[in-house]
């Protein structure tokens, strides 16, 4: 047996687990619509299968269970939405930029997919009763607290100021915010996403320390 034919061997099992998960990525994409529509609790893998292309096998064979396809599905999600604001941190080039950036895409996200944080806010409350999540939702918040302390970091340099407060408080307030205007954007204020925008601008005016800051969005 050659080197060459070795080489070829060791590549075929990575193949294979490539298109796996190239597979489980595509269905969890297709999965999210009616995850975000009817939630974790009315969310089974054959309901998923009904309101897509996909049967409850294929299902079935990519996902152990609807933990499995719906911590899958939630994943590239937020993925995504990390990625946004990483590319308004690394274009910002003053404190207004930033500011303008950071509650612009904010109250985009806000706009188009209410849905898609809903069931995000459904899924990490039920870590509360499934321990199955657990892990996978504290890695993911984990992951959204870091993104949240980069856009900081980006403000202290821009202002000369160093972040007094801890990455967990600075994420808490601005994850507060954020759910408290979905509670209200889905329950038809139309007022929501500007009063968000004006609030985040408020507290990170107080956290950032910069003195030219205002509140109105």
């Amino acid at each position: 047996m050659t080197s060459q034919t070795v080489t070829k061997l060791d590549r075929v099992p990575r193949q294979r687990v490539d298109k796996f998960a190239e597979r489980r990525a595509e269905l969890a994409e297709a999965a999210l619509q009616t995850l975000s529509e009817l939630g974790y609790a009315r969310t089974s893998l054959r309901e998923i299968a009904q309101n897509s292309e996909f049967t409850h096998g294929v299902l079935h064979y990519y996902f152990s269970d609807k933990v499995d396809l719906i911590l899958c599905s939630v994943r590239q999600y937020k993925t995504r939405c990390v990625t946004r604001y990483d590319q308004i941190t690394a274009d910002a080039d003053s404190y207004d930029a930033l500011m303008t950036g950071f509650v612009t895409v904010l109250a985009q996200t806000m706009r188009e997919e209410a849905h898609m944080h809903r069931l995000w806010y459904d899924i990490r409350s039920q870590t509360l009763f499934e321990t199955a999540f657990r892990a996978d939702v504290a890695e993911l918040d984990k992951s959204l607290e870091n993104m949240i302390w980069r856009i900081m970091c980006r403000f202290a340099e821009l202002t000369g100021e160093p972040q007094t407060l801890p990455p967990p408080v600075i994420y808490a307030m601005i994850d507060g915010l954020f759910q408290q205007c979905l509670l209200k954007h889905l329950s038809g204020d139309a007022q929501a996403i500007a009063q968000m925008q004006a609030d985040v601008r408020l507290v990170l005016s107080k956290i950032t320390r910069n003195p030219d800051a205002t509140a109105e969005v």
